[in-house]
């Protein structure tokens, strides 16, 4: 419901922002709306909303294979000689088209333009410029399912066969920018959801008022005919006839508006959120931002309307892409990212790795599936561990194998080998090791302790088994005075 309510927040702007919701495909299939529907606008707008133009065109020699030629050209619209608007009525009025022609300007994607927001997943097209050539950076889509997006400065390269300037994959960067927008809106989303549900109930208490005037006209009328046929002579059936026919038409338009009113208070509501629910997906819009339902148009129309533009960089030498998000308000804010290596983003995690160095100490393969499953986490793939994938993630890494010792003599135990070891409790060796007694490796919170022999030979050891075999609550030997239940059989 709230994804809703942002959609209908952000569709009010969309004519302001030039949103094309079904863009005309060209022959490469890019989704763009080209030169020429400019002017063919221009000239379409020109006679129908209420405003008269002079001097659109100015008229050049030129040449060509047949000698001098005459060519008509179009001029921006500041070298116009007259632009009077609202001399005459329109079909629609000079604000709304100077808005269509704006949206219309805004759709094509040029060095000016941000351009439509396109079908793909990536937030950034046509909002990305190369901080060091100018020029936007230009969108690709790679991967076996062509959805993994691409961002390079490749437009020199292209045109003049300059060098490429920089490039980088798209998948970190829209993740940066998705927190910090939702970082950004969040605060103002209840009151943006407000916003809209207040104007949307407006505008239909507007439509039920004109249903109401057309419902007052039809009823005048419809009396107003009555009136005339009660005064018509009888005898002269010609004018009775037809007094009646406009009496009868007029009922039935009064029916009518009153069958559309009817409808229109039927119509079925979608009751408004109180603001404790609005608060609470406010405060998880990560989850409505990140649903499968939400349209990738809708995400890209909210970027657009709080950034304005994305400068971007790469740092070689600290391997990072620097982006500077020029928000709407005039507010500038630099982002450094760590540039991803290729396959990276699908790679095992780096926590996941040093708990398997540590884990090996005293595991096999078998036994760290069963940790790593049990503390919740998954290969860079998303999948549950096994036995064959620790073997693989150790091979890639070059992480040893666990290898009992030959003569029994482990290195490395775990609580309880160490407790036995100790001769105390399992709790007490787990307790003195939280609070930092004793020196231990604790990979996964649901994993095991893991205790180095040598360790546990040094000074801190004996100092805690002595202090627990003097506690006189938990004694590590029987009482000299307790009696035995069992009388001995020897």
């Amino acid at each position: 419901m709230f994804g809703g309510q942002i959609s209908h927040a952000v569709s009010l702007q969309d004519q302001a922002m030039g949103v094309v919701d079904e863009p005309i495909q060209d022959g490469v299939g890019d989704g763009r709306i080209g030169d020429q529907f400019v002017p063919v606008l221009d000239g379409q707008l020109a006679g129908h909303d209420g405003g008269s133009a002079y001097g659109k065109t100015a008229v050049a020699a030129g040449y060509d294979a047949a000698g001098v030629c005459v060519k008509i050209r179009r001029k921006p619209r500041s070298d116009w000689l007259a632009l009077m608007p609202n001399t005459h009525e329109g079909y629609v009025s000079w604000e709304k088209a100077e808005t269509i022609r704006k949206m219309v300007s805004s759709n094509i994607p040029t060095s000016r333009h941000h351009g439509a927001p396109k079908h793909g997943d990536a937030l950034l097209a046509g909002l990305l410029r190369c901080r060091r050539c100018g020029r936007k950076l230009t969108l690709r889509y790679s991967g076996a399912k062509h959805h993994i997006p691409r961002y390079s400065c490749s437009r020199g390269w292209m045109d003049n066969g300059e060098p490429r300037c920089i490039a980088f994959g798209g998948l970190r960067v829209d993740d940066a920018i998705e927190d910090a927008l939702l970082t950004v809106v969040g605060p103002g989303a209840i009151a943006a959801a407000v916003a809209a549900e207040k104007e949307a109930n407006e505008r239909r208490d507007q439509v039920r008022e004109a249903f109401e005037r057309d419902l007052e006209a039809a009823r005048y009328a419809a009396d107003r005919a009555f009136r005339q046929y009660d005064a018509a002579d009888p005898a002269n059936r010609l004018v009775a006839g037809e007094l009646e026919a406009r009496w009868n038409k007029a009922l039935a338009r009064v029916a009518e508006v009153e069958g559309k009113l009817a409808a229109h208070d039927a119509a079925k509501v979608t009751p408004v959120a109180d603001p404790v629910s609005l608060a609470t997906l406010a405060a998880d819009l990560k989850s409505v931002w990140t649903a499968p339902s939400t349209d990738a148009r809708l995400k890209k129309r909210i970027v657009r309307t709080v950034i304005h533009e994305v400068i971007a960089d790469i740092d070689s030498e600290a391997a990072e892409i620097v982006l500077i998000l020029h928000w709407i308000g005039g507010v500038h804010t630099e982002m450094r990212l760590p540039r991803r290596r290729r396959g990276q983003r699908s790679s095992t995690s780096a926590d996941v790795i040093a708990a398997v160095r540590q884990l090996v100490l005293i595991a096999n393969d078998n036994l760290i599936a069963g940790i790593l499953n049990r503390n919740g986490l998954v290969t860079g793939h998303g999948n549950r561990w096994t036995r064959e994938r620790v073997t693989s993630l150790r091979s890639h890494h070059r992480i040893a194998v666990y290898k009992p010792a030959d003569d029994g003599i482990e290195p490395w135990l775990n609580l309880s080998q160490a407790a036995r070891l100790l001769r105390v409790a399992p709790r007490t060796l787990r307790l003195a090791a939280e609070a930092g007694e004793i020196e231990a490796i604790h990979p996964l919170p649901e994993g095991p302790w893991i205790f180095s022999r040598a360790v546990l030979s040094a000074s801190p050891a004996p100092t805690i088994t002595e202090r627990a075999r003097q506690n006189p609550k938990y004694p590590t030997v029987s009482h000299p005075d307790q009696q035995n239940l069992f009388s001995s059989i020897t």
